[in-house]
């Protein structure tokens, strides 16, 4: 790779992680080009994306974004997963990691909060944006419902005592 092309990638790596929420760092050692592969599709999927790069090319290009400081992470077979929420590259890596324990999570970032494994891992966890705002919507609709529910009451129960009352006459 020349001077050039490593400038490039330091370009790109610099505004794709200027412009994610979350940083995931994590050792690949031993996973095959198709485990790899895999994990890649998962997080595109997802909405995230994976990169193996060189350290020093990675740590120039997080020095010239407003993230953590997160040098010492980069040691060693390292690859970065990256996204614009919050919880998606946490979640996907974590669950990948779980089911392949050649990925070993090592920490990331997320705005200037620097994270371990462990933050990573309860990050994971956390609802995705999408899931929340289902349940706020969920939740502002409700009290609708209800509201729909109580006016309409009186009218059926005046409505099924005539139709008793009907149904006794005719009787």
């Amino acid at each position: 790779m020349d001077r050039a092309q490593k400038a490039e990638l330091i370009k790109s790596l610099t505004e794709e992680f200027s412009s994610s929420e979350v940083i995931v760092v994590a050792h690949y050692a031993g996973l095959t080009v198709a485990e790899l592969e895999d994990l890649r599709v998962q997080m595109k999927t997802a909405g995230g994306q994976v990169k193996v790069a060189k350290n020093r090319l990675a740590k120039i290009a997080l020095k010239q974004t407003e993230n953590a400081d997160i040098d010492d992470l980069f040691t060693g077979p390292t690859l970065v997963a990256y996204s614009g929420d919050p919880v998606t590259a946490p979640k996907i890596a974590s669950k990948f990691a779980k089911d392949n324990d050649k990925l070993v999570i090592l920490g990331g970032a997320m705005g200037m909060t620097q994270l371990n494994a462990d933050g990573v891992m309860e990050l994971a966890k956390l609802p995705s944006l999408d899931e929340l705002r289902g349940k706020i919507a969920g939740m502002l609709t409700q009290p609708a419902a209800k509201i729909a529910m109580v006016v309409q009451a009186p009218g059926g129960q005046v409505a099924r005592v005539i139709s008793a009352y009907s149904e006794k006459g005719a009787a």
